[in-house]
């Protein structure tokens, strides 16, 4: 094992492998530290799995009712065979490709600013990475520790198909698993702190969404303060209120989905001059640079948004920072987000909220995904699309979708936010009829023009 490097990267999941892949264009040396699996969490217990899981249930769901020859425990099985194919041929075969960089397996800690313990061995490096990603957060719930609960890793690995299930959590995480498990036949109950489901989105795709998933027949409660929870024979038993009335749920098992925190408690940065926020997050500027100038911070460490996309970029301009000579900042205006629902969500840039702090008022349109004359051809009328623009430029300055496909739709509307485009930009490019993509075309033009008055395609 060499002992220096010119860069030492903690993790090994998208933000350490952008950042190992862009520095590796220069002649350095790279050492890369995973104590898990290969990959972080987006391929072995995020995207890529719950991805194909939601796809089955969708699937189950267009054939109106559970199939009886459904088998949980094959399409688990097929998930995993999935997650293995991506882990190999996107992270294990691509780090064999790169010569410079030496992989080692290991628990890492801070031993100063530039050396890290490792195995038993010291090492240092010029620049070093911190990017070891989150794990689930388990809220301090009085009798936590006496139940079997589940984390969004135990829910992808069981064994069997639950009876019934309560989730306790209405966000991203949440509704994903929630469907997902409703629509394998789980009895799923919902309970969420907050008033609304997803509440930094816009409260007309909070309330639409929150109708569609009760129409499948999931219990939601919206407002809730946890008690406590408890074992009761086979079934955990969740106590809680709601504006001060107690009640209580049961179900077989119970999933936490009540967000993620930074790992950083076991890397030992008090050895450092490294600051962390109040949540043990690694703080970093707008060039990933933490308060010691060459570590960095890049991925989930650093705190929201915990997306791979973003990870990704983060790792990059690490890169890009320490071997390329340049300071090249992160931009979070135009970064898109999505919530793999049905029908899915996806937003991209300001809300209408943050258009009123900003401008003491909003130049909003809101278009139903039912006006929309691809979604009405194929039966996928649910949801709706709103844009926010400037209220003087009409620059496009938000878009937030509730429908089928919208997390591919957005970005069209990343790009407008991105290169700050004008409805009248979007208004002049022609688009493909009929699609659903075609939803940015027809929202922009309901700015200047009346859509109920437009034969199709008509500019």
């Amino acid at each position: 094992m060499e002992t220096e490097y010119d860069l030492i990267i903690l993790g090994g999941g998208a933000a350490a492998f952008s950042c190992a892949l862009k520095a590796s264009e220069k002649d350095v040396k790279i050492a890369m530290i995973e104590k898990g699996t290969i990959g972080g969490t987006c391929v072995n217990v995020g995207c890529v799995p719950t991805k194909n899981l939601l796809d089955v249930g969708e699937k189950l769901h267009e054939c109106a009712s559970i199939s009886d020859d459904f088998d949980f425990k094959k399409t688990i099985e097929n998930k995993d065979k999935i997650v293995s194919y991506q882990r190999n041929q996107k992270y294990t075969s691509v780090l064999e490709s790169v010569p410079n960089v030496e992989y080692i397996a290991g628990h890492a800690k801070f031993k100063s600013n530039n050396e890290i313990e490792i195995n038993g061995n010291t090492i240092s490096a010029k620049n070093i990475l911190i990017a070891t990603g989150s794990s689930s957060m388990i809220p301090p719930i009085q009798g936590i520790d006496t139940v079997d609960y589940l984390t969004n890793i135990e829910a992808l690995d069981l064994d069997s198909k639950p009876e019934s299930m309560i989730i306790i959590g209405g966000r991203t995480l949440g509704l994903e698993f929630a469907q997902m498990f409703s629509r394998f036949g789980t009895k799923v109950t919902i309970l969420q702190r907050n008033k609304r489901l997803i509440p930094n989105e816009e409260p007309e795709i909070s309330d639409s969404l929150r109708q569609y998933l009760e129409e499948e027949g999931i219990t939601i409660h919206t407002g809730v303060e946890i008690k406590s929870v408890k074992k009761q024979d086979d079934k955990t038993t969740v106590s809680f209120s709601i504006d001060g009335r107690e009640q209580n749920t049961s179900a077989e098992k119970l999933l936490l989905a009540t967000g993620r925190t930074p790992n950083t408690k076991e890397l030992e940065l008090e050895n450092t001059d490294v600051k962390l926020s109040s949540k043990g997050e690694v703080i970093v500027n707008d060039e990933m640079r933490t308060s010691v100038s060459h570590i960095y911070g890049a991925g989930d460490v650093i705190g929201e948004p915990m997306l791979e996309t973003v990870a990704a970029k983060e790792g990059n301009i690490v890169a890009i920072n320490a071997f390329f000579d340049k300071s090249k900042k992160m931009d979070f205006g135009a970064v898109p987000h999505a919530i793999f629902t049905s029908p899915q969500v996806a937003s991209v840039g300001i809300s209408e909220r943050e258009s009123m702090e900003k401008f003491d008022s909003c130049s909003c349109r809101t278009l139903l995904m039912e006006d929309v004359p691809k979604a009405l051809v194929v039966g996928k009328t649910k949801g709706l699309i709103k844009m926010v623009v400037h209220p003087q430029t009409q620059q496009i300055l938000g878009v937030h979708i509730l429908s089928d496909l919208a997390a591919d739709i957005i970005h069209e509307a990343t790009l407008a936010v991105k290169q700050k485009l004008t409805i009248d930009d979007i208004m002049d490019t022609v688009h493909v009829f009929p699609t659903m993509s075609e939803s940015i075309k027809l929202v922009a033009t309901s700015f200047r023009k009346n859509l109920k008055k437009l034969s199709c395609c008509v500019e």
